[in-house]
């Protein structure tokens, strides 16, 4: 598996990461599967969330870890927090810290990689958020922090009051929902996606080292389905299946090569836990988009360009 740069660490990550919002479907024997199964494929970066499951997905990931035969210092555990589901964002010093401690409690680690704030939080208080990141780092737990979600504003209020670089920032991006393309490119128009929605956020990454980590790669709309093989993007799957064929590979690596081709370096979650379909994205490591073949995916989603 292809290796990336972690922004402003000296830590090279693989360029597909392992989502596990989704393991708690299975049991602990197939998770363990799953972790060796990415392992061998070079996959050695797991993103955990504590709302994944309720918690259950990061329990059963520490059960069957153990089990792995994979060396801790071998992989990096990540996961989020400040997420009360349907209720609050809360990013309070005593949550962060205690979500932090109980992360580890249930992923059987000492100590997370990196810890990622999962969403802002309307009544934050950077200096707490600060306060919370010294204690986490001093004590060893984390090594590293991050945003999810965030603007630019909202990140340069955090780092204004914590001496930690925020190394992270997971964004939703796939070919279809790519407004942080578009925005960059129908500048001083009057069409939607002219209206800035996210203060300039790939830019902003670009310019201050920071890894964007993209989340949902295959899916359009918030959380509407997948778009390789739907009758909502005719025009986009027929280009795939066609470029598949020119690089004697699969929709699913071409729609993945897209995204790893952006100059951005961005790192790929994928949550699938389908070892041929894990197999499939890494496979896009092999795949080298021309800039027409990069654009003409893009202008088949339905973008354009002005």
């Amino acid at each position: 598996m292809k290796n990336i740069p972690l922004s402003n660490t000296s830590k090279f990550v693989p360029a597909v990461a392992a989502g596990c919002m989704r393991i708690d479907s299975l049991g602990t024997e197939q998770v363990t599967r799953y972790i060796n199964a990415c392992f061998d494929l070079g996959i050695t970066f797991f993103d955990h969330a504590d709302i994944y499951g309720g918690g259950s997905c990061e329990e059963i990931f520490g059960q069957a870890f153990l089990k792995s035969g994979i060396k801790r210092e071998n992989v990096i555990f990540q996961s989020k927090c400040g997420i009360v589901p349907g209720k609050m964002y809360n990013l309070s010093k005593e949550y962060i810290v205690e979500s932090a401690e109980s992360i580890l409690t249930r992923l059987h680690t000492d100590y997370l990689d990196i810890l990622v704030l999962h969403r802002p939080d309307a009544l934050v208080e950077p200096e707490e958020v600060a306060e919370s990141f010294r204690i986490l780092k001093e004590s060893g737990k984390v090594l590293h922090f991050g945003v999810s979600n965030h603007k630019p504003a909202q990140i340069e209020l955090l780092q204004k009051y914590t001496d930690e670089k925020l190394i992270v920032n997971q964004l939703q991006f796939s070919i279809p929902v790519s407004n942080m393309i578009a925005n960059g490119l129908e500048v001083n128009m009057t069409t939607d996606c002219a209206v800035d929605r996210d203060g300039s956020v790939l830019d902003y990454c670009r310019l201050n080292d920071i890894t964007i980590q993209t989340w949902s790669p295959f899916q359009y709309g918030f959380f509407e389905g997948v778009f390789i093989g739907s009758e909502k993007f005719p025009e986009l799957n027929a280009l795939l299946q066609e470029l598949s064929v020119k690089y004697n590979s699969t929709p699913t690596a071409v729609a993945a090569a897209w995204i790893l081709r952006h100059p951005a370096k961005m790192q790929l979650i994928t949550g699938s836990t389908n070892t041929e379909r894990l197999k499939e994205i890494v496979s896009s490591e092999n795949i080298a988009l021309t800039r027409e073949e990069w654009y003409k995916l893009y202008l088949s989603a339905g973008h354009i360009l002005p």
